[in-house]
């Protein structure tokens, strides 16, 4: 070897251990101590019950917790267990290491690794494969994080990040999935219990081999007994203590909720985050769930699947109970479809806001409004509106009209105010489902032909509750980071006025009055509460969509019953599928409530009316009511109906007048509707007889098919059908008889 070749050496020996010192001093990389990798987003109602875990990046859960919030006996435990000398040796123990050596040597294989808690510490940072080197790169790494850290950090990094097991990283996470505890809250012998698990995770596991996880527990606590950590009387105790593992179950409590609330988070925000704290009450959340599976399950013979609820609270606009399906884990009826987010038609349930518009424009309760025969001209024919009834009742008060939800008096409305002013005052309460043009709607729009959903229809009757004020649903309370600290949430809160406090009222007591829905519901509807409450029913074309939505001056509820793949149900009404389920979610949620009433919103009054003019009432006028308006806006005028000598008026019939057909004309063509029932799909066949006594009846032909004969007023209903049609009609009076001349209208698909 020449002189050179020396020196390098020389140097090389000399150096090296000198370099390899130095490095030791370099700190730590803190970087890698930070616990977004390995710890878990968890999912919490209001009052911290665990609803879903998710899954961290290391694919397990983790709850980061300090050394104050575990018990002091999980500590000693986890010291005896893994490196009782932790506290002295300064990241690695030469002692152990060569006692392992000679161990693996004896042995022909590796049995014993002599693992401080400092290097199971890096090694589950780095995670490399196991060989010399990475040893090498362990203890390195160990030994410069010692002189980085605290002893009681490195300890803290431990205790989070090692693995017990059935995806359960760090003790919070453990403590919870074993026990159903914090670790703070641990006994000795659950704590020696999980103290022995990151040995042997997969050998220890509690709920396949419980056997040796137990042994491994009795011989830390015996451990903890020899070496004075624990008394006698501690050791037998906790030796003598049964183990009550909590069932091997993945917590998924609320699984819609919790997957509405995970769509509202970013992918980039759900890493720093280790806990959201929700809105929902969980314990209501079960007692509804219950109530949805139970009412379903009456309903089976209607062909109903489904249902769907949404329950807030008026103060706040918190979402306290979310029901997407009658069960998230039934795949034969879609239960993963969450029916409280999805597009359906809600019937009449929009209504109300029709009627909030025309009382702003100076329209009354005690308003009488006509409930006949309508066409209106659309872009693709002539529209004539059908109550659910297939009746016409005359002239109605503003106040039954809704209350009944008839449809032609809110359809001549809408046509009246306009679809456009409709349209802007749904989007001013964040309808964002309706994304077409008011044009494309029409007055159809009032009736439901848009289609929207049971969250937007919950937020929107909460404005009404809330006297006028619209404020945003919300679901999320609070959000901590993975240290634990609360973050604050990125949220705009959003409130704007929809209506004044006075036409919200108005809506309220009508919607509440039991008495004014009687013509339509009955005195025995489950609409009727032992307390005040506003509801309003809905039920779309072909019975697909059934909906209640009402509200007490605490809750909204927001009911949907029907299938997710759009089968009609069997003849079924909003008020009779959804309204014995809202009654009970009523019943529950009131249940501890004494005072239930609505406050009288400011400059409203009572006025004694004449039902059937709308106008002061009289002495003379039979039935006076009383009815609300906003002050100023009372009738001015006493009744003229009703005096105390009212005498016929009659008219006569000139027998010289044509008899003719006045409606339809002829050459009329109509369109039929491809989502409207058939069978609400009629036209009013009427004749200009002005004399009806001149008249005993009316038969009426189309074609050459007789279809009904009829007595004053001669009117009659025909169920229209694609293709030309002649009409024709034949007046009796008598033996005598006059025939009309025809009409050809026609129907079109």
């Amino acid at each position: 070897m020449n002189e050179k070749v020396k020196k390098i050496v020389l140097m090389t020996i000399l150096f090296v251990p000198i370099l390899f010192s130095a490095s030791l001093y370099l700190p730590f990389p803190k970087g890698k101590l930070k616990p977004a990798p390995v710890v878990s987003l968890s999912l919490v109602d209001r009052k911290n019950t665990v609803l879903r875990e998710i899954l961290s990046e290391e694919g397990g859960h983790c709850h980061w917790v300090t050394l104050e919030e575990v018990s002091t006996d999980l500590l000693k435990a986890t010291l005896v267990a893994e490196d009782r000398y932790f506290y002295l040796h300064p990241g690695i123990n030469p002692f152990a290491i060569i006692r392992a050596l000679f161990q693996n040597i004896r042995r022909g294989q590796v049995v014993s690794g002599a693992s401080t808690i400092s290097q199971q510490v890096v090694r589950n940072i780095y995670r490399k494969r196991r060989n010399l080197f990475a040893k090498m790169h362990e203890i390195w790494l160990a030994i410069r994080m010692e002189r980085t850290i605290s002893k009681d950090n490195i300890f803290t990094q431990y205790l989070n990040r090692i693995y017990y097991g059935n995806q359960a990283y760090g003790i919070g996470a453990a403590s919870r999935l074993y026990f159903d505890k914090s670790p703070a809250d641990l006994s000795l012998a659950e704590g020696a219990f999980l103290a022995g698990l990151p040995r042997s995770p997969s050998t220890h596991n509690p709920y396949s081999h419980f056997a040796q996880a137990k042994k491994r527990q009795e011989q830390i606590l015996y451990q903890m007994f020899i070496r004075g950590y624990i008394p006698s009387a501690k050791w037998e105790r906790a030796k003598a203590e049964s183990l009550r593992l909590i069932p091997a179950k993945q917590n998924f409590r609320a699984p819609h909720f919790c997957d509405f609330i995970l769509q509202k988070i970013p992918m980039s925000q759900k890493r720093m985050l280790s806990r959201i704290q929700t809105s929902c009450d969980y314990a209501l959340q079960e007692k509804v769930e219950k109530l949805v599976g139970d009412h379903i399950q009456s309903l089976e013979n209607k062909s109903i699947t489904n249902a769907a609820v949404i329950i807030m609270d008026n103060a706040t606009g918190e979402i306290l109970s979310m029901v997407g399906s009658k069960d998230f884990f039934n795949n034969r009826h879609d239960g993963q479809v969450n029916g409280a987010v999805s597009l359906r038609q809600p019937g009449s349930t929009l209504k109300p806001f029709t009627y909030g518009l025309a009382l702003e424009r100076g329209m009354t309760a005690a308003e009488l409004l006509e409930d006949k025969d309508y066409y209106f001209l659309t872009p693709d024919g002539s529209y004539s509106p059908r109550n659910y009834d297939n009746k016409f009742h005359g002239k109605v008060r503003l106040r039954q009209a809704l209350a009944c939800s008839y449809n032609v008096p809110a359809v001549t409305l809408l046509d009246k105010l306009g679809t456009d002013l409709l349209f802007q005052r749904l989007k001013m309460m964040d309808f964002e489902s309706l994304d077409k043009s008011p044009s494309h709607y029409g007055v159809g729009l009032t009736l439901g032909n848009g289609e929207v959903t049971l969250l937007e229809l919950t937020r929107a009757y909460s404005a009404l509750a809330r006297e006028g004020i619209y404020v945003e649903d919300r679901s999320i309370l609070k959000c901590f980071d993975t240290q634990e600290r609360e973050i604050i949430w990125d949220r705009q809160e959003i409130s704007r006025r929809i209506f004044s406090p006075q036409i919200a009222y108005l809506l309220t007591d009508i919607l509440a009055d039991k008495d004014a829905r009687v013509p339509a519901f009955g005195y025995l509807s489950p609409l009727n509460l032992p307390f005040e409450c506003a509801v309003k029913t809905g039920t779309s074309a072909d019975f697909r969509d059934n909906w209640t939505v009402g509200y007490t001056p605490k809750y909204t509820v927001g009911v949907w019953v029907g299938n997710f793949d759009a089968t009609p149900m069997f003849n079924i009404s909003g008020v009779t599928g959804c309204g014995p389920l809202f009654k009970d979610i009523m019943l529950l949620l009131e249940s501890k409530n004494v005072e239930v009433n609505f406050s009288r919103a400011e400059d409203v009054i009572k006025v004694k009316i004449c039902p059937l003019s709308g106008n002061l009432a009289t002495e003379h006028c039979p039935g006076i009511m009383e009815d609300i308006f906003i002050e100023g806006s009372e009738p001015q005028e006493f009744c003229s109906l009703h005096t105390e000598t009212e005498s016929p008026v009659s008219i006569p019939f000139n027998r010289e007048e044509e008899f003719e057909i006045a409606f339809p004309l002829d050459n009329d063509v109509f369109k039929m509707d491809p989502i409207l029932r058939r069978s609400f799909q009629r036209i009013k066949l009427k004749t200009n007889i002005p004399d009806e006594t001149s008249i005993d009846s009316v038969e009426w032909w189309v074609g050459n098919q007789k279809i009904g004969d009829v007595p004053s007023p001669f009117s009659l209903y025909w169920n229209m059908k694609p293709g030309l049609h002649r009409i024709r009609a034949v007046a009796f009076k008598g033996k005598n008889r006059l025939k009309s001349s025809s009409v050809t209208i026609k129907v079109e698909e």
